[in-house]
């Protein structure tokens, strides 16, 4: 749509009729013109003593509403994924195996065509790190490694996490936010109920309310396409934003598949970092650029292909 001609914009100044600032501006049918609302612009104080967000996701099946909070692990109980795992056990593509103590063990097995591209990547670089650990192997290994398991559980009781909109392993998304408000009000079971502020959210909240900032805004539908358009076409605020809300999901919808892929040190973790450094500015961008060069494009559509249908699987629409 072409921009307004000169004319059409010297009239709207002109305009000999204002109306006065005590009575509301009418369209050409006299009815009441609503103010345009620009997105992330809504009153956020409601939002703010809840400490709960609205978050919009786009995905392939299309873009729905739900809400997130973050609190520390200690106070959070998980998602019950028991029905979802019997409903579709390849879903999270675990393995329960026994060790030689005769103890049961579980093993994430990730997407076997992003696994064996990652290990190609990758073979190097483990057997570095497996000639490192030898080295610095000693006596007293076993001793310092109990002291920091404790350390490390102490730590993760304290660490926020994210509690998304869930039910029994399954993200509740709605196509409105009519939808949302209503469900939010009706007082149905969901992992959200167990957060204080929760019932003065379903007291206060209006559909107006539902209107997600733009860092709460995520694209996960144009991942995909967007790597594999090759390394000059990459999108990194898309990219980046879309790491972090896969992270975000995977935990709170417990998908140990979704989380390994997306791991310190994994490729998809390489081609976060490399993004990140590549927008910082300086000697660091020209630095993650070069590091995006060397980063399979294959390797990384394809690996985001998986997260995203994972995603998509244990998602319940709702109108």
């Amino acid at each position: 749509m072409g921009n307004p001609t000169h004319t059409e914009v010297s009239v709207a100044r002109q305009s000999p009729q204002r109306p006065d600032a005590d009575e509301p501006e009418l369209d050409a049918t006299d009815g009441p013109v609503e103010p345009e609302v620009e997105r992330g612009s809504a009153d956020r104080s409601l939002w703010d003593e809840v400490r709960i967000d609205p978050v919009e996701i786009a995905l392939p099946a299309g873009t729905g509403f739900t809400l997130r909070a973050y609190r520390p692990a200690r106070e959070l109980t998980p998602t019950d994924v028991a029905e979802r795992d019997e409903d579709d056990p390849f879903l999270a593509r675990r393995q329960v195996v026994q060790t030689e103590d005769g103890e049961d063990e579980e093993v994430v097995i990730l997407d076997e065509e992003f696994a064996a591209l990652s290990a190609e990547e990758d073979e190097e670089e483990g057997r570095a790190k497996g000639r490192k650990r030898d080295a610095d192997a000693d006596a007293d290994a076993e001793d310092e490694e109990s002291e920091a398991e404790e350390d490390e559980q102490d730590a993760a009781g304290d660490e926020e996490v994210p509690l998304f909109l869930t039910h029994k392993g399954r993200l509740l998304l709605f196509k409105t936010p009519e939808a949302l408000v209503s469900f939010i009000r009706s007082g149905a079971p969901n992992d959200m109920s167990q957060l204080d502020s929760w019932n003065e959210l379903s007291e206060r909240v209006e559909p107006a309310d539902i209107a997600p900032l733009d860092e709460d805004t995520y694209e996960l539908d144009l991942v995909v396409e967007n790597l594999r358009g090759g390394h000059d076409t990459w999108d990194p605020t898309l990219l980046i934003e879309a790491g972090e809300v896969a992270r975000d999901l995977s935990y709170a919808l417990r998908l140990p598949a979704v989380l390994d892929m997306l791991s310190a040190g994994s490729s998809l973790d390489d081609l976060d970092e490399a993004l990140r450094s590549s927008v910082n500015g300086g000697i660091g961008a020209f630095l993650g650029r070069r590091r995006l060069k060397k980063i399979g494009a294959q390797t990384a559509s394809l690996g985001w292909r998986t997260i995203v249908g994972k995603i998509s699987a244990v998602v319940d629409w709702r109108d």
